[in-house]
């Protein structure tokens, strides 16, 4: 009997775990997310798309553009949270870095 309240507690609780884009395994340690987590964000009807770096930027109209919007939101984001502004290992400077700004 204590094994199938065990097989049940193991189904709901990876049923109403967050999304892979909310924990670790979703996340790049150099900012960002990895290939998982922006895997899970479109599973929840979402339209994620990876970095862009200055190099691919050159490359294309689109995704320079995508690549200018992001900055100038992420510097926006640098100034209504300053702690994280000044710490290197938050995700939002590494967010940055990621994407080159």
């Amino acid at each position: 009997m204590s094994r199938v309240k065990e097989l049940v507690s193991e189904h709901v609780s990876k049923r109403y775990k967050t999304g892979a884009w909310q924990r670790k395994e979703g996340q790049n340690p150099e900012g960002g997310l990895n290939a998982k987590g922006r895997a899970s964000l479109r599973a929840q009807g979402q339209n994620i798309k990876p970095p862009v770096s200055r190099e691919q930027a050159a490359r294309s109209e689109t995704s320079a553009a995508r690549r200018r919007s992001f900055c100038a939101r992420s510097a926006g984001q640098m100034k209504m949270w300053p702690e994280a502004a000044k710490d290197p290992e938050s995700r939002l400077r590494k967010a940055r870095r990621a994407w080159d700004c």
